[in-house]
């Protein structure tokens, strides 16, 4: 299902069909609302993800470092660091 709004949430277009918002039944526009919300919040669980996801990346540059594996990819651990094989 693709919902578009469109104008000031006068006509809203559910999967290439217009309807006219104040004559949807009040059934309805509870689902309407519900539908909206949920796509916030999938908006900002996405936008969460993104963060987490750099945050993550940031931390395993940072161990990569601390283990000796910086960006040129020496496999030499750093000065203190123990290395069991």
């Amino acid at each position: 299902m693709s919902l578009d709004l469109i104008g000031a949430m006068s006509i809203i277009r559910i999967d290439e069909i217009e309807y006219e918002t104040d004559l949807l039944t009040e059934e309805a526009k509870a689902q309407l609302l519900s539908v909206q919300h949920t796509d916030q919040k999938i908006a900002e669980l996405q936008r969460d993800l993104a963060i987490a996801q750099t945050a993550r990346a940031s931390y395993a540059n940072a161990l990569r470092e601390l283990l000796g594996h910086g960006v040129e990819g020496s496999a030499h651990p750093a000065a203190g660091l123990q290395v069991r094989h």
